[in-house]
């Protein structure tokens, strides 16, 4: 009944929003939409200020989104890579600024560059710097029609390819969060692996019901963003007016104290630098399509890595009643994977990580390593101040050895 009421409460905050005109729940003034690069994009506003020599490049997927790509071709005092390439992916309402956030010493970005590698920054679609599309504007709703299969099955590809096409050597793959679910999903299809020496987990996300953050289970058990998607907002932002009136009605009615509300959603992070949080909110939690977000609250329903579950018209769809399964069990046992996950992390939750394994016990122990981090949140593998010695001088050691 609490359920019913609350859900009731936020659909009529969303209505008076909705009401309120397309283009307030739409801002994309204030978002770049051409696909030509854009000069105040990441080289510039945090690579090479650093003192970093940095490229950017444009990736057209096949359907049709132009995404752009960041390279890191030298190290901070111009040593040109001579190690293999790696190409980072990050995760929901995040884009490739995430590997840049901390001090070079502390970044991710930065560290594999000063340690020879050929760094190549991914911004899946939808985001800042990846809002183009061959016929379609962000203004249009067909724009918005995709979810993590989308990533896994076009933009994850398309990244790999152009690096490989680029490089002519195979790549390492590190994910954080939805990064890893992206890949996941592909390695289970088999997609990419050709051009793929190895894959880093960080934060790793495939089955999902025991996640522990009340907020999202809350989200998820009450449909509310299939309610954003039926009232026709196909834009899911996550600083909007409707995301914001949205939380201050489950926090209210769960009687949680939103003071802190990152650490409600990902756990408490032991070690999150505040300069690197500070960068992180200014700079905007990223938006996704509001079916993205419908697809994430199916997992955590079912507990089903699956594609998305279209309901009646699943048959249409698949030919089938229900949404078919990514089998985790299909990725190669000989296929090199470095798992790292955290005591306190809310998303990737260490029993649902658990399962995954669980999925991988066939794996050839040579090339799996799992560490696990008793303190971390889910947001430390990417800000924490101790992550390079904690996460990334071991995650480098394992590059080194594949």
């Amino acid at each position: 009944m609490t359920n019913t009421i609350v859900g009731l409460f936020l659909i009529a905050l969303l209505c008076i929003t909705v009401a309120q005109g397309r283009k307030t729940l739409h801002p994309n003034n204030d978002w770049p939409t051409s696909s030509v690069v854009i000069n105040d994009g990441v080289c510039k506003t945090m690579v090479e200020t650093q003192g970093y020599t940095c490229e950017e490049h444009e990736v057209i997927t096949k359907d049709g989104y132009i995404l752009s790509l960041q390279r890191i071709p030298t190290g901070r005092f111009g040593k040109k890579a001579n190690k293999q390439p790696v190409l980072l992916q990050h995760g929901l309402t995040a884009d490739a600024i995430c590997w840049l956030f901390n001090s070079p010493n502390e970044s991710l970005g930065f560290i594999l560059a000063d340690n020879g590698y050929d760094v190549w920054l991914a911004n899946a679609r939808g985001t800042k710097y990846s809002r183009g599309h061959e016929s379609l504007s962000p203004n249009d709703m067909d724009y918005w029609n995709w979810s993590w299969e989308e990533l896994a099955s076009y933009d994850f590809p398309a990244f790999v390819q152009y690096v490989y096409n680029n490089t002519g050597q195979r790549i390492h793959y590190i994910g954080h969060s939805l990064g890893t679910l992206m890949g996941l999903a592909a390695f289970s299809q088999g997609q990419g692996l050709n051009m793929l020496r190895s894959a880093a987990l960080l934060a790793p996300i495939a089955h999902m019901n025991q996640i522990t953050s009340q907020v999202l289970k809350f989200a998820a058990d009450a449909f509310l963003a299939e309610d954003q998607y039926w009232l026709g907002i196909h834009e899911f932002i996550p600083n909007g007016d409707v995301a914001t009136k949205f939380l201050a009605g489950i926090c209210h009615n769960l009687n949680l104290n939103c003071g802190n509300i990152i650490a409600l959603i990902t756990g408490p992070n032991c070690c999150v630098n505040s300069s690197a949080l500070d960068i992180f909110l200014n700079h905007g939690p990223q938006p996704t399509a509001t079916k993205n977000m419908i697809h994430l609250s199916q997992m955590i329903r079912t507990g089903h890595v699956a594609k998305y579950d279209y309901g009646l018209q699943n048959m249409i769809h698949y030919g089938q009643l229900f949404p078919p399964l990514y089998d985790m069990t299909t990725i190669p046992n000989e296929f090199p994977l470095f798992v790292s996950y955290g005591g306190k992390d809310s998303l990737s939750d260490i029993n649902d990580v658990h399962v995954l394994l669980n999925d991988l016990k066939d794996h050839d122990e040579k090339k799996l390593v799992v560490l696990f981090k008793e303190d971390y949140g889910h947001l430390d593998f990417i800000m924490s101040v101790n992550v390079k010695q904690m996460i990334y001088d071991p995650l480098i050691d394992f590059f080194n050895n594949n």
